[in-house]
């Protein structure tokens, strides 16, 4: 019985121990098995990512979340997001649509996990036109694999040998790609025993998935620490399962991205390089098709079998490189040969690669690419237009240069129109043929003179009036270089001005209107009585005898006031006496309404309504001028002539700075010593003002090399030591006794002391001198000649005042020439400038802005996307709509019987009837102090500004610049000429159909100021 006992104690411990060890057994199958098979993970992780989603709905997100950090997510600009809504915004942008996350990618993301989504192997800018056309599109990196099977399995079989060797294992369907069980184990252990002290082989437990994951998305593309590990992990675990439990496709999806998107460091002189096409293009010349062939299996004989196994070393070196890419490509290339050459090796022994190719790549030598690869050649002629919306998109976003610029994942629609645009360019190019150039009638009178057409640099921009502001529908040059002419070139336009200055003069005009328009014929009389200036009385008698006060009649009377074209008359202006020119003698004897001198472009008539201008504000300054030149004790005097003495000391301090400027010490005294007469008294006065520290032997040696008798006895050189001192003679002294002035002495002293000085520097430091150096001016009884120079300070004074209401219409440039001389374009001017003005007229007053852009999409098809749209333009009323009509009115004049006569009837609407088309010519030579004593003419520009119906402007240009430029004679008639030449090829623009839009602007400001 005991035994029977006993017996089955035995059975029942022995089926407990089977029982146990069958659970063991079963528990290790089924955990090797998941390992192997990851048939848990595929439906637990399948079924998360299935709500790791997000949509893209209308308006502004508030929870809009966007990376921080991560190469891939800097490069694209997903990172700076925030920054380029925020400057958009502030430029009238608002966002139009937004992608809005799930409850569930939310939380992924707040417990530390990367954004899971299908990435985009290749993005970049994309720009289109106004209909949607592409018309430009950067693509990083230049060279991917667009599918799996795409891909040579020479590399793929490489790759995974390499790296991630059960990535495509095809037995177990729904395996996690993002681990590697045994490599993981080995890298966990290499790292404990690393911790302990302990040595240890170093084991990588990255798989391709993670490794993507990281050089994406990690701060700077590395494995900070453990936790930097699990994110990498955990994300790329969740993407494999994006598209449910079989992760068959998403890892062969992870090859390509791998391929496309791996990072090899960056070169000078082409910027980052990623992916194994780019690498092979940029590192060592090879063409990315040449080496898909080489190595594609179906076709071995595509090249030579030195030139395959050239190209198999190549990609084998690079897939290698990727583990220190700056180490292997840029650092140590022998480093990157011997591990290559071990490579082929290993890769031979296991049966990757054959011996032969093995032995051939051994032979192969790494040769890497000496220069960068050149940029990709194109005309600047066709993508002028395009150049200017990047450049635009610079101003617009904050993006330090175009490179960066490129590599942003946006797509933007445009306002330019890419037809137009196409058929102008090709007008434009064909221009220096000079055969093409007579057959549109550019050649003749007035117009081009000379055969050498290609010398001539033509441009044109038109725009268009819309609900969003001024739409930029044309630019274009035939100047193959990166200069934009419309955008910035500077140019002397001549008649262009007298617009600007006709805008100013009836602008006064009205201004005059508000202040009297309301007042009694007695007061009014009154006031024209006591005015100080000539427009003031005008407006005012004339006011006071009509019975139509309205500022349209006002208007139409200041473009009938006459003035003389009388051209015998001295005028001082501008510090000097100046004489003026008509254009056509024919008007010298002629006095002309404002109206007809428009038309004509009579330049006396715009010297003189220039002269009224300026008068006006001098009067309306802060102090009278009656009241400050009446009176010589006046202490309201002195500011001015202290302004005087420090402007025009400025003025001399710049010539006498170009004299001396990089010399050394020694070098400026003895230029200082050879503009002095050879008298001792003033070579005394000269050296010790530069050299006050100097001793009587110095002195000496300077007299005896400036003196042709040599330096006087030892007693009159102590005696000139003494007696001319700095300390005993003030600057003024010193520089009357010298014959020189002040300023030269004082300037040359100070770079004594201050060789490095910059020009700014010296200004300010010379404040004191300069009032010294016009001492006189405060103490002189003559009092004509102060007042003189107090009325040079007041005119000054009224150009500064000029040049900000100029500025407040566009006016490109931060000073107007003090002078008569700007009503006929001595201040210069830029084409996209004037066409900004003439859009004031077109828009009856209301400054809209230029736009652009319209719509920019960011981040399409990602949790990131967020669509931005211009607002409708709120307008600011800068002009009286009186005033713009009366404009019109006289542009259109100069196309109906003006300059401009050649275009008229040109343009046809719809219904083929004449539209309206008006305009301003100009035309300037560019001169330069280079010719002695006088100037040589180094440019030649002429200018169009114009309007066509009530939607289109801008401007045409012609402009040489060129040694040989005196052969051009051509007059603005030749801009005049090519628009028309132009618009076959502009007609369907400006007869297309106008956009949706409100039937008036909204104003934030009502009235003309």
């Amino acid at each position: 019985m005991e035994q029977r006992s006993k017996r089955w104690s035995h059975v029942y411990r022995a089926t407990v121990l089977l029982a146990a060890a069958m659970t063991l057994a079963a528990l290790a199958w089924g955990l090797s098995a998941e390992l192997r098979a990851s048939l848990v993970q595929a439906g637990v992780l399948s079924r998360f990512a299935s709500n790791l989603t997000f949509r893209v709905e209308e308006g502004a997100n508030p929870l809009a979340r966007f990376p921080r950090s991560g190469p891939y997510n800097e490069r694209l600009g997903y990172t700076r997001l925030p920054s380029f809504i925020a400057a958009l915004e502030a430029k009238g942008y608002v966002v139009q649509r937004q992608a809005r996350l799930s409850t569930h990618l939310e939380q992924f993301l707040d417990y530390g996990g990367f954004a899971v989504f299908r990435e985009k192997d290749q993005a970049g800018l994309e720009i289109r036109d106004k209909d949607g056309g592409t018309i430009y599109a950067a693509r990083h990196p230049d060279y991917v694999y667009t599918d799996f099977d795409g891909i040579p399995p020479l590399i793929v079989a490489t790759l995974l040998f390499i790296e991630n060797r059960e990535l495509l294992d095809a037995r177990f369907p729904m395996r996690n790609p993002a681990v590697e069980w045994n490599r993981l184990a080995g890298a966990t252990y290499s790292l404990a025993l690393e911790s302990l002290g302990l040595p240890s082989k170093r084991y990588g437990g990255s798989t391709l998935a993670t490794q993507i994951e990281k050089y994406r998305h990690s701060p700077d593309g590395l494995t900070a620490d453990v936790f930097e590990k699990l994110r990498q992990i955990a994300s790329a675990s969740v993407r494999a399962y994006l598209e449910g439990p079989d992760t068959t496709a998403a890892r062969r999806d992870i090859v390509v991205s791998y391929l496309n998107s791996t990072p090899l460091a960056g070169r000078s002189g082409f910027g980052e390089v990623i992916g194994l096409g780019e690498g092979l293009w940029v590192w060592f010349g090879t063409d990315f098709e040449e080496a898909n062939r080489a190595l594609a299996s179906e076709s071995p004989d595509a090249v030579s079998p030195e030139r395959r196994a050239a190209i198999y070393r190549q990609v084998l070196s690079l897939l290698l490189a990727q583990r220190s890419p700056s180490l292997y490509l840029r650092q140590n290339k022998d480093a990157l040969k011997t591990l290559t050459d071990a490579h082929l090796r290993h890769l031979a022994a296991t049966g990757i690669i054959e011996p032969t190719l093995r032995d051939a790549a051994l032979s192969a030598s790494l040769a890497f690419r000496v220069d960068p690869p050149p940029d990709e050649e194109h005309s600047f002629v066709t993508r002028k237009g395009v150049n200017a919306l990047r450049a635009d998109l610079l101003s617009l976003l904050p993006v330090v240069d175009l490179y960066h610029l490129d590599r942003l994942d946006l797509r933007v629609r445009s306002t330019l129109d890419w037809e137009t645009q196409k058929r102008v360019t090709e007008v434009l190019r064909r221009l220096s043929d000079p055969a093409v150039a007579a057959e549109l009638g550019l050649t003749g009178h007035r117009l081009l003179e000379t055969s050498d057409a290609s010398k001539v640099v033509y441009s044109i921009t038109i725009y268009e009036r819309g609900n969003k502001g001024n739409y930029l529908r044309v630019q274009a040059d035939n100047l193959d270089q990166p200069f934009d002419i419309n955008d910035s070139a500077k140019m002397d336009l001549g008649s262009t001005a007298k617009l600007r200055t006709l805008v100013s003069y009836l602008e006064i005009v009205a201004e005059l209107h508000r202040h009297y328009a309301h007042l009694t014929p007695e007061e009014l009389r009154a006031a024209a009585a006591e005015a100080a200036d000539t427009l003031t009385t005008w407006v005012a008698s004339y006011l006071a005898g009509t019975s139509d006060r309205s500022l349209q009649a006002l208007m139409d009377a200041a473009m009938q006031r006459r003035y003389s074209a009388n051209p015998d008359q001295t005028f001082f202006t501008g510090r000097g006496l100046h004489h003026f020119a008509n254009f056509d003698r024919k008007d010298n004897d002629k006095v002309l309404t404002v109206s007809e001198a428009f038309r004509h472009s009579v330049n006396l008539v715009f010297i003189r309504m220039m002269r009224d201008i300026i008068a006006y504000y001098v009067a309306e300054g802060p102090v009278s001028p009656r009241v400050l030149l009446a009176d010589a004790k006046d202490p309201a005097r002195r500011p001015y002539l202290e302004r005087f003495a420090d402007r025009e000391g400025t003025e001399f301090l710049t010539r006498f700075y170009r004299l001396y400027r990089n010399k050394s010490a020694d070098d400026a005294l003895s230029l200082l010593g050879s503009r002095v007469r050879p008298v001792p008294e003033r070579l005394a006065v000269v050296f010790r003002s530069v050299r006050a520290e100097s001793a009587p032997s110095e002195l000496a040696a300077f007299l005896a090399r400036w003196l042709p008798q040599g330096a006087p006895g030892a007693t009159a050189v102590t005696r000139l030591f003494e007696h001319y001192g700095p300390d005993r003679l003030s600057l003024a002294d010193r520089a009357y006794l010298a014959r020189i002035h002040p300023l030269e002495i004082w300037l040359v002293e100070y770079l004594q002391r201050n060789q490095k000085a910059s020009f700014s520097e010296i200004v300010a430091a010379g404040t004191d001198a300069r009032q010294q150096a016009y001492a006189w001016l405060f103490r002189s009884s003559r009092k004509r000649a102060v007042d003189r120079r107090i009325s040079m300070v007041l005119e000054e004074e009224a150009f500064d005042r000029l040049h900000r209401q100029w500025q407040r219409l566009g006016y490109p440039f931060p000073t107007l020439v003090p002078s008569y001389a700007t009503a006929i374009g001595s201040s210069a001017d830029r084409p996209r400038a004037l066409a900004e003005l003439m859009s004031f007229i077109v828009n009856d007053g209301v400054r809209l802005p230029t736009v652009k852009e319209e719509e920019l999409d960011f981040a399409e098809g990602t949790p990131y996307e967020t669509d931005m749209v211009l607002r409708p333009a709120a307008g600011e009323q800068l002009l009286a709509p009186e005033l713009t009509a009366t404009l019109r009115k006289a542009l259109e004049d100069v196309v109906a019987e003006g300059t401009a006569r050649r275009l008229k009837g040109v343009f046809v609407d719809n219904d083929g009837n004449p539209l309206r088309v008006g305009g301003k010519t100009g035309t300037g030579d560019d001169l330069a102090d280079s010719v002695p004593g006088g100037h040589q003419e180094v440019s030649r520009s002429a200018a169009f500004v114009f309007l066509i119906g009530d939607r289109f402007f801008g401007t045409v240009t012609a402009h040489v610049a060129d040694p040989g430029v005196g052969r051009f004679k051509f007059t603005s008639a030749l801009p005049v000429q090519l628009l028309k030449s132009l618009a076959p090829a502009l007609q369907p623009l400006i007869t297309s159909l106008p956009e949706n839009r409100e039937k008036s602007v909204p104003l934030v400001a009502s009235g003309a100021r």
